[in-house]
């Protein structure tokens, strides 16, 4: 059966499962919703058995479980590995919502709710290929999934489990379906992502709160101190001070920025679909480049003293923030974590301590054009979408991605369906249909083209 017609005739199916994992609050941020976390894994592995695996089963790590699932049609064929994520982001601030995020509504030709995007809705688009595949004889290579409950809290657990599971996971190459076009219109392979260093910071002043009119003036607020330390984390052209940190960055070439700045991109829109009057960043580089090619720095959460209604007159004893560094190829997260650490330390007045706690991190990733699937999945999109995808490199992180390399030797196509009106991780997510149905079409179209 043609591709268009099985989807059409299974569309009601296809978001009735997907609805299904949509329902299962499975935030991994929160502890309160472990037993979501194992509902959401237990329903993979039974849409997989559904969808014609031969075998799935939900495997325990030292974090959250996994669900592998695989397809074997040959020993001599090569093996396509499907990575995703069935964990959400929290969904607070719920006021946010114009519905309930783990209630799925279609409207206006799109599904809104937690996770329609990220991940599972993504991940939803690989399982339905393989699915449609399958059933119309079409499958000439050897399948496998990972589907993991940690991706939004930085995948702790799961470099143990890929050591340990290496001969289970072995493949020729990854597939994943977690990451974004550059339009509806203008389809495009993610061949790039940033690294990530996350850090949360402690400031402390005296040793209780204080009357800020008997105190304020002679003691140090740590509210005060936190921010004038995160300010001397930039310079006046953008680029981070912590000394040493440029030292492994790789210069975009010529060609690359050539590339880039070919890209279809319209600054007013960007600011106006954002909100906001004018754009910033480190001098010397377009917003594109700023934004997938360069490293940021960002306070990703500030707190301290109170914020509750009406007023209260403290000088508070403590103050905190969460901050994080994304990174470009070739900086390591781990030595660029401590280098923040030691500078962010270095300039504390003595009037306060500073204790810094790294938190997650990753490599980033970069995915040659040349390879043989990479060439497949450009024919799935130039099939679904009308158009060759352009190669673009994108800023979000995904560190387990640069993991995958290293730890099983292969490399990952990163075969991603999302748009920014998606609003993931933000209230209001969601997922337009069409792109759905056209990422199932892709998808098949990589199987058909992949050889290995």
């Amino acid at each position: 059966m043609e591709v268009k017609k099985y989807i059409q005739e299974n569309e009601e199916r296809f978001l009735d499962e997907l609805f299904s994992l949509i329902r299962i609050p499975s935030i991994s941020a929160q502890s309160s919703h472990k037993d979501d976390i194992w509902a959401c894994a237990e329903r993979w592995k039974q849409l997989l058995l559904e969808a014609g695996v031969d075998r799935a089963e939900v495997m325990p790590s030292s974090g959250n479980p996994l669900v592998y699932a695989e397809k074997f049609v040959s020993p001599l064929a090569p093996t396509v590995l499907v990575y995703s994520h069935y964990d959400v982001m929290p969904v607070e601030p719920l006021e946010l919502w114009n519905s309930d995020p783990f209630e799925p509504v279609v409207k206006d030709g799109r599904i809104w709710a937690r996770g329609a995007d990220d991940d599972k809705g993504q991940a939803m688009i690989q399982v339905k290929a393989f699915e449609y595949v399958l059933r119309n004889g079409l499958l000439n290579h050897n399948m496998k999934f990972i589907f993991e409950g940690e991706e939004e809290i930085g995948s702790p657990s799961l470099n143990a489990f890929l050591a340990e599971h290496k001969e289970l996971l072995k493949c020729d190459v990854i597939l994943v379906s977690d990451t974004s076009m550059l339009g509806a219109e203008l389809p495009s392979l993610t061949t790039g992502l940033r690294g990530l260093a996350y850090w949360q910071v402690e400031v402390t002043g005296p040793n209780r709160d204080l009357h800020s009119g008997h105190f304020g003036g002679a003691v140090a607020n740590p509210i005060n101190v936190l921010c004038e330390m995160i300010a001397q984390m930039t310079d006046k052209d953008g680029r981070i001070t912590v000394p040493g940190f440029y030292d492994d960055v790789e210069e975009l070439s010529k060609e690359e920025r050539d590339m880039i700045a070919s890209i279809p991109f319209d600054e007013e829109a960007y600011k106006n679909a954002i909100g906001v009057a004018d754009l910033r960043g480190e001098k010397g580089y377009a917003t594109l480049e700023r934004n997938s090619c360069r490293p940021s720095f960002d306070v990703c959460g500030i707190w301290g003293g109170y914020t509750g209604e009406g007023a209260k007159t403290v000088l508070p004893s403590k103050a905190y923030a969460k901050i994080s560094c994304r990174l470009v190829a070739h900086q390591n997260h781990e030595k660029i974590s401590k280098m923040f650490a030691d500078y962010f330390t270095s300039i504390a007045p003595a009037c306060v301590k500073v204790d810094v706690t790294p938190m997650h991190g990753g490599e980033g990733y970069v995915c040659p054009i040349t390879l043989p699937a990479y060439k497949a999945a450009e024919m799935g999109f130039e099939k679904a979408f009308g158009r060759k995808p352009l190669a673009v490199r994108r800023g979000g992180s995904i560190p387990i991605i640069s993991d995958f390399e290293k730890i099983l030797g292969v490399k990952t196509v990163l075969m991603g369906f999302g748009l920014e009106s998606d609003a993931i991780h933000s209230p209001n997510e969601n997922f337009r249909l069409d792109i759905f149905r056209k990422g199932i079409e892709a998808v098949v179209e990589f199987h058909k083209n992949y050889k290995g």
